[in-house]
């Protein structure tokens, strides 16, 4: 049966999938600095016979697997391949070996499972119909998205895919799982970040000053109504500050400027910038009923992920078929945020998440931690899985 083949082929080259993912995860990269990874994925995929186009996005790399009837159906695959700028505490032979920049994010690997798949994929070309778009992507981390730039450049063109899937290690699900969930999924994210002028002085003469932090201290509370008071209770929404830093200031002395920021998150459009709109009136009219001065910018960032339910059904069948019932499970809507979200907006996609944990082991933190790490079975189980979705969802 061709599941057996897919399975077999993981794991005959799950040996060789680790030390590729061990490989990134040495040699990390910034968002839109991903050079030597986009060159690496590059080199990998001539390894392996399979046809692809290097540069979009600056370091994006697209492939194309041909199987029977190329035109008779595509689909896309996408993996993202940037790190963030963390400092890896782990203690393990294939610690980041750039200092301050870790793929604390599991990007290391979507990649590897994405070349993984790639491998079985061409190795099994002549068994489905169809061609597979590969998508390894930069700069998911960081505004405006590497997905938004790839789009721009015409990644779901020449040929166009029906569908495409993505994929996300998680670590509260042990390896061997895999968690999806139809219709809205994860929130639009968008960047908030806010000045506030007052005019500094001496703290025992407050009466003598505009204090720009008590300002601050009032418009921060305030803004918590919008969530609180004025959204919808069915759109679940989130309004964060997560720093706020003084220009000048000390314990005796009141600074002339104050600056936050903060993001905001919902799963409405609509209601994503009115909420945009009131944040910017309620801080400048009460800043200014205070005396003071405000700048208030919202950079929008990534839209909500919608998995398209039909395509997610599918999918969370083909991996039944692959994992067996009791490891499929249904995950909750998360207020986090993807730039996948942006293939959502344009067509049918299905975004689901890997377990990668092993808590017996002691890998268990969270993403974006100086200590995330996987079980590497999970590089097994990836690849293959990925593949048989892949070749299942051909067959629509």
């Amino acid at each position: 049966m061709l599941i057996d083949k897919v399975k077999k082929l993981a794991k005959q080259y799950h040996k060789d999938t680790i030390q590729i993912r061990r490989h990134l995860h040495q040699y990390p990269e910034l968002s839109f600095q991903e050079k030597e990874t986009g060159r690496f994925i590059a080199a990998k995929l001539s390894e392996y016979g399979i046809d692809h186009e290097h540069g979009i996005a600056e370091n994006g790399v697209v492939g194309l697997i041909k199987g029977r009837e190329p035109d008779s159906n595509v689909i896309a695959l996408r993996a993202d391949i940037d790190a963030l700028p963390i400092m890896e505490a782990n203690d393990v032979e294939y610690k980041s070996r750039n200092d301050g920049i870790m793929h604390a994010c599991g990007h290391d690997v979507h990649t590897s499972s994405l070349l993984g798949a790639a491998r079985i994929l061409n190795e099994l070309k002549s068994e489905f119909e169809g061609t597979v778009k590969l998508i390894f992507q930069p700069a998911e981390e960081k505004l405006p998205g590497g997905a938004s730039i790839m789009i721009k450049e015409g990644v779901l063109e020449n040929p166009n895919p029906r569908t495409i899937l993505g994929q996300h290690v998680h670590p509260p699900l042990e390896v061997g799982k895999v968690g999806l969930k139809p219709g809205l999924f994860m929130a639009s994210a968008d960047e908030i970040y806010v000045t506030i002028k007052g005019k500094g002085g001496h703290g025992a003469l407050p009466q003598d000053c505009i204090d720009p932090i008590l300002i601050s201290a009032h418009m921060i509370t305030a803004l918590q109504q919008i969530v609180s008071r004025r959204a919808n209770p069915s759109i679940p929404s989130v309004l964060t500050f997560g720093k706020i830093n003084s220009v000048g200031g000390a314990t005796n002395i009141i600074p002339d400027e104050v600056k936050i920021i903060g993001t905001f998150r919902t799963f409405d459009e609509e209601w994503r910038f009115e909420a945009h709109q009131i944040m910017k009136n309620m801080a400048k009219q009460l800043v200014k009923s205070m005396g003071g001065e405000c700048d208030f910018r919202i950079e929008v960032g990534y839209p909500f992920l919608h998995n398209d339910i039909s395509l997610t059904l599918r999918t969370k069948q083909a991996a039944i078929d692959y994992l067996g019932k009791e490891n499929v499970v249904d995950l909750p809507v998360r207020l986090s945020a993807e730039d996948f979200a942006f293939y959502s907006q344009e067509m049918p996609a299905c975004f689901y998440r890997l377990g990668t944990g092993n808590v017996s082991r002691g890998i268990s933190s969270p993403v974006h931690t100086t200590t995330f790490d996987v079980d590497e079975d999970c590089l097994e189980i990836g690849p293959g899985l990925m593949a048989w979705m892949a070749i299942q969802e051909l067959k629509v």
